[in-house]
Order: structure tokens, then C-alpha cells, then sequence
């Protein structure tokens, strides 16, 4: 055990495959893809998301309040609320100013922005919201969660785009083994499926264009991918030092052992094609851990399904790996969650490492045959002692978790 580790107390999750960790990791370890057609993207050119079931915020939430905020902050709260009592914590008896929270998302709440801004087209300055600002600004997802649990103690909100839950989970570990903190409510949330998010990124060429056949249109590593499918959602992990959780008599279900962040500083969108950054943060998380390279035994890869990203993604882990490890990305059936993806697949790797199990990649039906790497494409029973959880955005933003048995 590193002299660095924190604990993983609690897990929760909100993801296209359903509220709360139980049916998220069922469809994970199933590989079953979510991706859907959206009717709210109907007059889009991509009209394929994937999007949360069933996500009735004045039941999960409560009326008033739920509808004073965006749908990325909601996510959020109910995520959160999952894993704190997943930890076994009550923060009516916690001293709330050891509590930090830090989380992580890309936009905030574009929904709000723009349904606010056909206000002020259609109608008039006059009926525009005074909730505009507080519902959409980014760090509303921090703040917000603080209140809802009386966490007074260090708030942040990381936006590093499609790294930022693995980012804020970096900096948590940071407030833990600094002191700053005693328990960190940490993740990612992300809800931009909206029409002028979703045609930004489709002019950009980035989102699949497989619209007759939505279930197979995320297809990370396959030799016939072509895109990401968007998602949306929310993962949340709270942390606590090693120490801390066992004087509590705290269920550890896998520990953060290592975390290691760089800049590509080459391309505001497309990733080095050699994976000359990713390659270091990857090394940084594991030196961080105390590891070397052949102890990884398994990797939950960004895979984004993306042609360039996860070419250089593959070609990086055959080079930089050489204990073969299995590689798995679950967004074959999540989709691509956007600033939310870093935080919901370490939240996958906890669940891997202390299952011992690693899910599939979904709709792997070709392997792209010029990347030498193993993929799982079956739910597999495997000694998991460590794995890494790769996530990467745009500006050459890379973020690796190094997550370690309990």
C-alpha cells in the first residue's frame, strides 16, 4: 500500500443504463449499448444519444428544489446522495468543514443557457430568469452538492473537458494526503445533449453518423469505428484516507493509488498521434502508485470510438504496458459522458478491481488490426491488483488513475 493511497468508501452513479450503481455495472458487464434515437435531436444531423431512463427529478429530488437546477447538477446530487450512503456516512454528525467536495464537468448547464436565450429572442429581456446564472454556472455542481450535505471544507469544480472527472478525483486524493480534508465528495457530472451542443460537435465531424443503427454506433477500437455517441450522466466516489476509513470500520472497495496528469500542447482537438502525453501521464499515475508497467493488469481505456484517439490510445498501451494487460472501454455502451466519462469509468474500475471482473467492450465486431493490444469482448474473471482508467480531452488535456485493490 502506497504511503499516497486513499480509500474508494462510497460509489454512485447515474448513466444511460440506469439510476444507481447496480443497473450501471449489470449493463456494463452485459455490454449492452444504450444509444438511442433522441427526439429532442430530431432536427440535427446526428440524431443518436444516450441518455438517462427515467430520470424523474421531482421524485428523485423534490419538486421546488429540482427545478431550480440544471439537469448536470441533478445528476450530481442524486449521484451523490448514492455514495455517501454507500460509505456509510451521515452528514448530519460529520465535522462539514473536513469535508471537501471537487468535481468535475465540461460546460455546465448549456440546457438552461439556451432555453433562456429563446426567452430573450422570442419574448423580451424582461422574462429572462433570474435563475439563469445560478442554474447554468459550472460551479453550481460543486456548490450545490456542498449544501445539500453541509460540506464546508474545501469546493471546487475542475473543467479539464472530457478528463474532468478523472481530474477532480486526482485533485480530491491531493486534499487527502495534503490534510486539507478528511472525506472528499469527488466525480464528474455532464448533461449537454442539447441541439446546439450536439450540432457543434457533429460539424466537427466527431459523432457517429450510424443513425439507422444506434445500438452498434459506438464502437471503441473497432476497425470500422467513426465516431462518439454523446451521453450524459453522472458518477460520484467518496474518499477517505486508508487510516481514516479503517478506524471507522469502513468497507474499502479499491483504493486511488496513483494519479498522473499532462498536456499534449499540440492540437486543440485531436490527440498527439504518437500518445506522446497520454504515455505520460499513464507512467506519472503508475510512478505515483509505486508500480511499474507490467503490474497493470487491466485498463478501462478513454476508447472513445473516435478514429485518431483511439489509434493513439492502443498504439500507447502496447508500448507503454508489457504485462498485457485486458483493455475494456465501457463507452460501447454508455456513450461518451462528456466531462462526466473520467469519473463513471474509474467508478467502473473500482467496481472491476473489487469484483475482480472485467466488462466488455461493446460492439467490438472487427479489432482494428493495426493496434496489438488485448480487448476484452466478453465479461472476464481475472486477478485484478491494479488497473488504470485512462481519460483524455480536448486542448490535449490527459488525466490517469492508477486504482488498487482494497
Amino acid at each position: 500500500m502506497g504511503r499516497h493511497d486513499v480509500a474508494v468508501t462510497g460509489l454512485g452513479l447515474v448513466t444511460p443504463a440506469g439510476i444507481g450503481v447496480g443497473p450501471s455495472w449489470e449493463a456494463a458487464l452485459e455490454g449492452r449499448p444504450t444509444a438511442a434515437h433522441d427526439p429532442e435531436l430530431a432536427d440535427n444531423p446526428v440524431r443518436i444519444a444516450c441518455r438517462v431512463p427515467d430520470f424523474d427529478p421531482d421524485l428523485l429530488l423534490g419538486g421546488r428544489r429540482a427545478h431550480r437546477l440544471d439537469r448536470f447538477v441533478q445528476f450530481a446530487l442524486v449521484a451523490a446522495r448514492e455514495a455517501v450512503a454507500d460509505a456509510g456516512l451521515d452528514p448530519a454528525t460529520w465535522d462539514g468543514g473536513r469535508v471537501g467536495v471537487v468535481l468535475g464537468c465540461a460546460d455546465g448547464g448549456p440546457a438552461t443557457v439556451e432555453a433562456q436565450h429563446r426567452v430573450l429572442i422570442e419574448e423580451n429581456p424582461a422574462w429572462v430568469s433570474p435563475l439563469l446564472l445560478p442554474m447554468q454556472l459550472p460551479n453550481m455542481l460543486a456548490g450545490q452538492t456542498a449544501i445539500e450535505f453541509r460540506a464546508t471544507g474545501p469546493n471546487l469544480v475542475v473543467a479539464t473537458a472530457c478528463a474532468s472527472g478523472a481530474s477532480a478525483i486526482g485533485a480530491a486524493r491531493d486534499l487527502l494526503t495534503l490534510d486539507r480534508c478528511d472525506i472528499v465528495i469527488t466525480g464528474g457530472s455532464e448533461a449537454m445533449i442539447t441541439p446546439l451542443v450536439m450540432a457543434g460537435f457533429a460539424k466537427m465531424g466527431a459523432l457517429s453518423k450510424r443513425q439507422d443503427d444506434p445500438a452498434t454506433a459506438s464502437r471503441p477500437f473497432d476497425a470500422d469505428r467513426d465516431g462518439f455517441v454523446a451521453g450524459e450522466g453522472a458518477g460520484v466516489l467518496v474518499l477517505e484516507r486508508v487510516t481514516d476509513a479503517a478506524a471507522r470500520g469502513a468497507r474499502v472497495r479499491a483504493r486511488i493509488a496513483g494519479y498522473g496528469a499532462t498536456a499534449d500542447a499540440h492540437h486543440v482537438t485531436s490527440p498527439h498521434p504518437d500518445g506522446i502525453g497520454i504515455e505520460a501521464a499513464l507512467h506519472a499515475a503508475l510512478a505515483d502508485a509505486g508500480a511499474c508497467p507490467e503490474d497493470v493488469q487491466h485498463v478501462n481505456a478513454h476508447g472513445t470510438s473516435t478514429p485518431l484517439n483511439d489509434l493513439a490510445e492502443g498504439r500507447m498501451l502496447h508500448r507503454a504496458l508489457t504485462g498485457d494487460p485486458l483493455v475494456t472501454s465501457t463507452k460501447g455502451v454508455t456513450g461518451h459522458l462528456l466531462g462526466a466519462a473520467g469519473a463513471v469509468e474509474a467508478a467502473f474500475g473500482v467496481l472491476a478491481v473489487e469484483q475482480q471482473c472485467v466488462p466488455p467492450t461493446a460492439n467490438l465486431h472487427t479489432p482494428d488490426p493495426r493496434l496489438d493490444i488485448k480487448i476484452a469482448t466478453a465479461p472476464t474473471t481475472t486477478r485484478i491488483d491494479l488497473a488504470l482508467s485512462n481519460s483524455f480531452g480536448f486542448g490535449g488535456q490527459n488525466a490517469v488513475l492508477a486504482i488498487a485493490r482494497a
